[in-house]
């Protein structure tokens, strides 16, 4: 679809607000100095030069198109869970996936569609609720689909990469395009779409409906427990923060460096798992950079290996130490 894109500047005042785009007859809004701490797992992380969370496709377009013609760098936000952003903000545009949250379950294929914003976890709910088996392993993953599509997000020996069929994209330029799992060449906790400004507009995955629901319901209540249980989730933090190198757990590395507990200001290595970095209070995205960092040096002197994060970091953390 192609759409011509306009947007008016009526005041100073309202420049420092937001943009107001007429979009085929309806505005919708793009704001400015959003705080990006209350959209983050973390509860950190400075302002969004500007903002947007499109609830539709041509908004999602005209998103893209405004970037464009302004000249604005674009970060992509789905849940923040797997996200550090820095104290100092983010230039350009921030376009959240929050409202795009479409989803339709085709009973007789086993095809499940879900916008980008879909919330992993409840999906995974809801399909068990319904008897589709496929999806009980990720109930404890806090993020998006969209999130869980560009990370191939996983748990419990299994991924994204196992069960998706297609990812519906926007590319830089506006255009939709549909990849494959080939298309997006994933490996443990990748895909050929992180560091690019593609956006992941829905994604269908290949679910097998017809099982138990009490039983599919009871398996996924079970994993909810495991991780519940051997994950701390009683304060803020962005999941494992290091991804596994190996035989050898991220975590149990950690451990073994004498790290649980170890603390940089008000962020804090978890000592229900060391994997986890938590936010005890007023942390800022200074403390848990400076703290990653200084896991990744104790546990290269004392293991002789270099983690490497899977969380992601953006922004700028120029001065306050090295990754």
């Amino acid at each position: 679809m192609t759409m011509t894109l306009s947007y008016h500047i009526a005041s100073l005042a309202e420049r420092q607000q937001y943009k107001s785009i007429p979009l085929l007859g309806a505005y919708f809004l793009i704001r400015s100095n959003v705080s990006l701490a209350p959209l983050t797992s973390f509860r950190v992380g400075g302002p969004a030069e500007w903002y947007v969370a499109p609830k539709k496709l041509d908004e999602l377009q005209a998103s893209f198109q405004f970037s464009h013609s302004e000249g604005l760098p674009i970060t992509l936000l789905g849940s923040g869970s797997n996200l550090l952003v820095s104290d100092q903000g983010l230039p350009g545009l921030v376009i959240s996936s929050r409202n795009l949250r479409h989803i339709n379950f085709e009973k007789e294929t086993g095809l499940l569609t879900v916008g980008a914003g879909g919330s992993l976890p409840r999906l995974a709910w809801k399909a068990a609720r319904l008897g589709w088996q496929g999806l009980e392993w990720a109930v404890g993953i806090p993020g998006t689909v969209g999130g869980a599509v560009v990370m191939n997000a996983g748990a419990q020996g299994k991924c994204i990469a196992d069960i998706l069929v297609n990812a519906h994209v926007m590319l830089p330029n506006g255009q939709i395009e549909i990849l494959s799992p080939p298309d997006l060449k994933y490996s443990y906790r990748y895909s050929q779409l992180q560091g690019k400004s593609i956006f992941v507009a829905q994604a269908t995955f290949q679910l097998y409906p017809g099982a138990n629901s009490a039983l599919i319901t009871a398996i996924t209540t079970e994993n909810f427990h495991k991780r519940r249980t051997s994950q701390p989730y009683h304060l803020p933090s962005c999941g494992s923060v290091f991804r596994n190198p190996g035989l050898k757990p991220a975590g149990w590395l950690i451990e073994q460096a004498g790290l649980k507990g170890y603390q940089i200001g008000k962020a804090k290595v978890a000592h229900l798992h060391a994997n986890f970095i938590l936010n005890c209070g007023g942390a800022t995205a200074n403390d848990i950079f400076r703290l990653i960092s200084y896991v990744q040096e104790q546990v290269e002197k004392q293991c002789s290996l270099l983690l490497q994060p899977e969380v992601k970091i953006i922004g700028d953390f120029s001065g306050v130490g090295t990754l």
